[in-house]
């Protein structure tokens, strides 16, 4: 018997700020329910494989906290950080290229932190920034807080187009957008990278048109195939740098940081103070402590094998099982898989049988600000699954959209729709 949708009563409704209205839930966190069951794969999350993290590691680093820092660990700090963990971060950044001192850092509680905080700094209602679509849905959430116009620019399998980033900077004029954010390295949701061409282009168009530039990198040391490519920060310094431990350490902590010239810095600190006061010193002498040794390069190596194992496996069962209408990208490292169906396929209204076949993702228009675009394209998260739970996820996963594409088919036949699925487009 089916159950009768329970109405909740707000009392408070009508004292609420309007823009809590346009702040939408987190498509992975509302499947994480689903996904905690022991007979579903989950492709919805991007989670850390952190039981490769070696623990007797991590408990020595946090012993070593508490011994040798005592009270220094448990009490508040500095809103900028702590200058040795600073310190640590000047030092990951020379090893990409990219030059920074200690001052030229906040750390923030995770990347996430540092989103919402230069939204916070940035934005007015109304104000138009530029993003890739499709596009990080947490940047979405960050940002839709402080209600701007979110304008998509789409993307091929050398990221962003600059083409057409040109043409919607032309037709907004000068100053017409508060700031551009991109994923540079293997995009979530997109897994693409930004070609080197693409990446002097858009810093060009930046510089003409005076805009800030914010790159979220969290998995740029991720990478399984192909050369490194140099972050946008190592080009141009006035690129603003998010980044995070949560993806080569422990999500858990929340640590991430943010590099900015020193005007855009200073607004940050004041957001941050507003918003916590302080990050935790305890969770940041913990990851000093971790990154003093050598062990953790030697944990990130096998990490990322144990990352490009599994983007094999699904990739392999993708051109296996999945049907020939089905398209879908090949990332050079991170996290996630794209793909695209037919257009009239709804992948969220198809995500509830999904899941009764004991699979999950996130539908595509999760990842698209209107809330529409997309539908017919998912994410698919690779990180977190074994490749045996993987080549069984997408087996099961092909049954569900196979009986969907039979009336496809049968129009192709008909000659009644056009063929969509020539297009090497990423978002729909």
């Amino acid at each position: 018997m089916m159950g009768t949708a329970r109405i909740v009563f707000d009392r408070w409704d009508g004292r609420y700020a309007q823009r809590m209205g346009d702040v939408r839930s987190s498509a992975t966190r509302d499947l994480f329910a689903a996904a905690s069951r022991s007979d579903i794969i989950s492709f919805a999350g991007g989670m850390p494989e952190i039981s490769r993290v070696p623990a007797d590691a991590v408990a020595s680093a946090a012993a070593e906290a508490i011994r040798d820092f005592g009270s220094e660990a448990l009490q508040y700090g500095s809103s900028e950080g702590r200058p040795q963990l600073r310190g640590t971060i000047v030092e990951l950044m020379a090893e990409i290229g990219v030059r920074a001192r200690q001052e030229d850092i906040i750390v923030t509680a995770g990347a996430q932190q540092a989103l919402d905080l230069l939204a916070k700094i940035f934005l007015d209602p109304g104000d138009v920034i530029i993003t890739e679509g499709p596009t990080y849905l947490g940047a979405l959430q960050a940002f839709s807080a402080y209600q701007p116009r979110v304008i998509c620019v789409p993307m091929d399998e050398q990221g962003m187009d600059t083409d057409v980033l040109a043409a919607e900077l032309a037709a907004l004029g000068p100053r017409g957008a508060k700031f551009i954010y991109t994923i540079p390295n293997f995009q979530n949701p997109g897994g693409v990278t930004m070609s080197a061409e693409r990446r002097r282009k858009l810093l060009e168009l930046a510089r003409e048109y005076d805009i800030p530039v914010i790159e979220d990198d969290p998995y740029g040391r991720l990478r399984f195939d192909g050369g490194h490519m140099r972050p946008l920060r190592a080009l141009d310094e006035d690129v603003i740098y998010l980044g995070t431990f949560s993806k080569i350490f422990a999500p858990g902590l929340r640590l991430g940081w943010v590099i900015a010239p020193r005007p855009i810095l200073g607004k940050v600190l004041l957001a941050k103070q507003a918003a916590d006061l302080c990050g935790s010193a305890y969770a940041q002498i913990t990851a000093e402590r971790y990154f003093a040794g050598t062990r953790w390069r030697r944990v990130l190596r096998d990490l990322t094998r144990v990352y490009g194992e599994r983007r094999d496996a699904m990739l392999e069962a993708l051109e296996e099982h999945f049907p020939a209408e089905a398209e879908w990208t090949v990332p050079e490292g991170g996290f996630f898989v794209w793909v695209r169906m037919p257009v009239f396929l709804d992948l969220k209204a198809l995500l509830p049988e999904a899941i009764e076949h004991g699979v999950t993702y996130v539908a595509g228009d999760a990842f698209f600000p209107d809330g529409r675009t997309g539908r017919n394209c998912m994410r698919l998260a690779f990180c977190y699954a074994a490749p045996d739970a993987i080549r069984e996820g997408i087996r099961r996963l092909a049954e569900v959209v196979e009986d969907r594409l039979e009336l496809y088919r049968a129009f192709q036949v008909a000659g009644a729709l056009p063929d969509t699925m020539t297009a090497r487009e990423v978002p729909a």
